[in-house]
């Protein structure tokens, strides 16, 4: 396909891709998809070679959001059955993020539900990073806590937080339909203070909310623009008790050709596999790490996800490999030259309202699935797939790393 060649071309130069490209990726037919992932592939070898980033998320305190995002199952009015508990102390949050650094993470995400922190609440926070870093130093600390307020984001660098998670989550036309609370412009606010600070920017989407091809193209060139170094994608998980419970609206190939224009609008910026992959994915979960550098191990923050083990053995056997702590993730324009590396501006990471997964209220959070699937059409509601975390922190039980 000449659009493909076009696209792999700008691609390898860092090139925008015109609004009109990206909307032909995702209108591609299921006869093209395997074309489009190999297309899409080439740029993500290219920048990244066959390295997967593992990372894993630490939910510090869960539930009881008084934002109403409606996607989110800590939401205000959520009658999801999750975890309800407040702050974990320091050294509660530095033994769950062992766990995932024993599995081969190489960053820990730090989620905690909330419009944004106070300032004692980045206390808290930074507290928690430095007994992580005083066990495991070389280890990359991103928080995701909500809106930030002038100065915080800075005192989290102090701390030795290296990154800020903030998702947009969705296009700014439509982001009204998902929350009242706070804005869009709040959510673009927060991403510019974390990169303003010298903290590494992740910010990124939630598709399947009932948004157009168009919102996923606007959303992504928004991202773009902003230049974070990681960009999660989130698929929605319909939780039961949320508003968007009935929203299901994705296949695996769909998920596919979302991961292809994201990796085609961002070629050279860790693009991650957020929450929902489980659930959206599934067995087409090998062919997404062909388009995606960087996935989340184990459970995410309200919901359970696919187990470690098998995160370790779905890498190894689709021939990629689990990127090292001594590895640098980004190309090194990127981590030499900071922002402006693109010719039309740069993209990001992150999805929901924190840490590149949409779990959370106003922090960074994904949604799993269960193991066990009954047989079921591609395009069919999977309710049976959405697991609600009853291990791991905030309870007695071994997290799943």
């Amino acid at each position: 396909m000449d659009l493909l060649n076009t696209l792999v071309d700008k691609g390898l130069r860092r090139e925008t891709p015109t609004r009109a490209e990206a909307l032909a990726v995702l209108a591609t037919t299921d006869d093209e998809l395997l074309d489009v992932v190999a297309a899409a592939g080439k740029v993500r070898r290219h920048w990244f070679g066959r390295r997967v980033k593992l990372n894993y998320l630490v939910n510090l305190k869960s539930g009881l959001c008084p934002e109403d995002c409606s996607y989110c199952s800590q939401r205000l009015g959520s009658k999801a059955d999750i975890l309800k508990y407040t702050w974990l102390k320091p050294d509660e949050a530095s033994r769950a993020a062992a766990a995932g650094l024993a599995g081969g993470a190489k960053r820990v995400c730090l989620v905690a539900s909330g419009r944004g922190p106070t300032d004692r609440d980045v206390d808290r926070v930074s507290d928690t990073i430095k007994a992580i870093k005083e066990q495991n130093e070389d280890v990359e600390v991103c928080a995701c806590l909500g809106l930030l307020s002038d100065g915080q984001a800075e005192r989290l660098r102090e701390a030795g937080a290296d990154a800020y998670n903030h998702n947009l989550n969705t296009s700014e036309s439509t982001y009204g339909e998902i929350t009242t609370t706070h804005t869009y412009a709040d959510r673009v606010d927060t991403v510019r203070k974390a990169h303003a600070a010298g903290l590494s920017a992740c910010s990124g989407l939630i598709a399947g909310m009932g948004e157009t091809d168009e919102d996923l193209v606007d959303v992504v060139f928004s991202l773009r623009e902003l230049d974070p170094d990681s960009v999660p994608v989130n698929f929605l998980i319909p939780f039961e008790g949320t508003p968007l419970a009935k929203e299901w609206n994705l296949t695996p190939q769909r998920c596919l050709r979302i991961l292809a224009m994201v990796r085609f609008v961002c070629p050279d910026v860790e693009v991650r596999i957020a929450g929902g992959r489980e659930v959206h994915l599934r067995t087409m979960q090998p062919l997404a790490l062909h388009l995606a550098n960087s996935i989340f191990l184990g459970d995410y923050l309200t919901s359970e996800g696919q187990a470690g083990k098998a995160d370790l053995e779905m890498i190894a056997d689709a021939g990629f490999e689990v990127e090292g702590a001594g590895e640098v993730t980004l190309p090194e324009h990127r981590t030499g030259g900071g922002c402006g590396a693109y010719e039309g501006g740069g993209c990001g990471s992150h999805e929901g309202s924190g840490c590149g997964s949409h779990e959370g209220g106003g922090v960074c959070g994904t949604v799993s699935a269960s193991a066990s699937a009954a047989s079921a059409s591609a395009d069919e509601p999977r309710p049976d797939l959405v697991a609600v975390r009853r291990r791991g922190a905030g309870t007695d039980l071994a997290p799943n790393a």
